[in-house]
């Protein structure tokens, strides 16, 4: 191995263990390791340049909306709307409030495209109202994480945006819609989980509701659940494209939260922009410097090495998709998702291509595997925001966790040796062919 790769993953190590920002660390590596290769100047002139040229992206306008639009559906009293919505659908079920958690996550993490915002917003109510029913509080934050990840499989999702420009220009459309079948199925694998948790533990059952409670919360809920339907209704019906659809679901959000459900008030506006702003600058950074790293690692032509000695490994293409999943897995035990797909990606898609599996069906194994990553320590976002929100320790949700873990592994090897899950909608709707 050049020296030069030897300092970037050292440097990065490091800075990762001094609990430096993600962001800082990678672009501070790239910049070491380039130093071994070119002058100071040249290199970073180097950086800088690959650096601007990895957000230099249209597609990356999605990003910024899409945040915006996240917050204010967040701020909107979306959540409450769709766990009322939830509870009278299932909420009857043994073990129901479970499930209740489960669909409200799926659904406000697909609404909101982010798995932290869920796992606040449900997590926030969800968690203390399933303790006064009788639940475990550790089970129930272990709920709320698992499924929050679920939201970043199904659109819009910022996550999908990013390796659809790491992968070259798959389409956005095409990953939007790949990413609905596996995401239900991590949902429902979880609910299956539940279900015999509770049957175990004999937790309570719901009160079956009136046709009127029936009509009301899901009349109440209809505004919130049609944000993905416009979304998903304009791409795939081509009135307008990914990034334009970003544009239309903040228009869309502003009028639900404001003037519909009032729950924002005009004067909150700035900062629910600032904070957009605050988002966006972050996720923008990361994309910035992992794009350099990348360039960096493909420069000293390590993903045709790793490729080369991953396809000599064995003849068996079985093992080899399990080993790049394996690896993906722990890199996402470590790593926060878009730098992992920045950098990851390159690495392994020629490997998978060469393997027979599209670039869709990459993706979607990719960023599932990487989900899973969120709510498993010790770097997981999502796991320390459940944590935090009820007032436990890591360590105490390792046990109700561990079930949940199993199942999502099981649906990602579905995922990853059945093309069909990720790739039938898309073509079936006409946005991609093989």
């Amino acid at each position: 191995m050049d020296w030069s790769v030897i300092v970037l993953l050292v440097t990065f190590v490091v800075l990762l263990v001094l609990n430096v920002p993600i962001s800082i660390g990678i672009g501070i590596a790239t910049f070491a390791a380039m130093l071994f290769t070119i002058d100071f100047g040249p290199a970073a002139v180097t950086v800088a340049q690959r650096m601007a040229g990895g957000i230099n992206s249209f597609a990356l306008l999605a990003i910024p909306f899409f945040v915006l639009s996240g917050l204010l559906m967040g701020r909107g009293g979306i959540a409450h709307r769709l766990i009322e919505f939830a509870k009278v659908l299932i909420g009857m079920l043994p073990g129901g409030l479970a499930f209740v958690n489960i669909i409200s996550c799926t659904l406000f993490g697909a609404i909101s495209g982010s798995a932290v915002a869920a796992t606040s917003a449900i997590g926030g109510f969800m968690i203390p109202t399933m303790e006064k029913e009788g639940y475990d509080k550790d089970f129930t934050a272990a709920v709320t994480v698992a499924s929050s990840t679920t939201g970043l499989l199904i659109p819009p999702s910022n996550i999908l945006i990013v390796y659809s420009l790491a992968s070259g220009g798959v389409s956005i459309a095409a990953l939007f819609i790949a990413g609905y079948l596996p995401g239900i199925l991590v949902a429902l694998s979880l609910m299956a989980v539940c279900a015999v948790y509770a049957k175990k533990h004999g937790y309570p059952v719901g009160r079956v509701p009136t046709i009127k409670e029936l009509a009301k919360k899901s009349f109440d809920a209809v505004p919130s659940l049609f944000l993905i339907v416009l979304v998903i209704g304009g791409i795939v019906g081509g009135f307008f494209t990914a990034t334009e659809a970003s544009v239309i679901a903040v228009l869309y959000s502003l009028l639900l939260s404001v003037f519909v459900y009032k729950e924002v008030k005009l004067p909150e506006l700035p900062e629910i922009f600032i904070k957009a702003v605050e988002t966006t600058a972050i996720v923008m950074l990361l994309i910035a410097t992992s794009t350099a790293m990348s360039w960096m690692l493909s420069y000293e032509n390590i993903p045709q090495n790793i490729s080369a000695a991953l396809m000599g490994l064995s003849d068996n293409p079985f093992i080899i998709l399990l080993t790049i999943n394996i690896i993906l897995l722990l890199v996402g035990i470590f790593m926060d998702m878009t730098p992992a797909v920045l950098i990851f990606t390159p690495i392994f898609l020629p490997v998978a291509m060469e393997l027979g599996m599209s670039p869709l069906h990459f993706g979607i194994m990719m960023v599932l595997n990487l989900c899973i990553g969120l709510c498993t320590p010790p770097v997981g976002a999502v796991l320390f925001v459940g944590c935090g929100i009820a007032k436990t320790s890591i360590a105490r949700l390792i046990k109700p966790l561990m079930p949940m873990y199993a199942a999502m592994v099981v649906v990602l090897l579905l995922v990853a040796y059945v093309p069909a899950i990720s790739e039938f909608l898309p073509t079936f709707f006409g946005l991609y062919e093989k």
